[in-house]
């Protein structure tokens, strides 16, 4: 299982957020997706909280293709964000 976790830097975040609606559901619709969320930091402004879970790393590969483009690329204005490859899961 492949994990990605972070966060972005926005300067519009209402903006990004609608935005990447369509993204979410996307990816949340493809198979190998077990979960795909973007959301509303609840202390900073400018921050959107970014979590994936992927099956595999392939189907991460295939749905990232080359990222974001255009009015979405020019809103963000830093990241950090990891990935994380992942084995073992415990349910709570």
């Amino acid at each position: 299982m492949i994990i990605v976790a972070g966060y972005l830097r926005v300067t519009d975040r209402d903006r990004y957020l609608a935005d990447c609606r369509e993204v979410v559901e996307l990816a949340r619709g493809t198979a190998d997706c077990l979960d795909f969320s973007l959301g509303a930091d609840l202390v900073e402004p400018d921050r959107v909280n970014v979590y994936e879970r992927w099956s595999t790393r392939t189907a991460l590969e295939q749905f990232r293709g080359t990222g974001t483009e255009g009015d979405l690329d020019a809103l963000i204005q830093g990241a950090e964000v990891s990935e994380f490859d992942y084995t073992n899961e415990t349910r709570l």
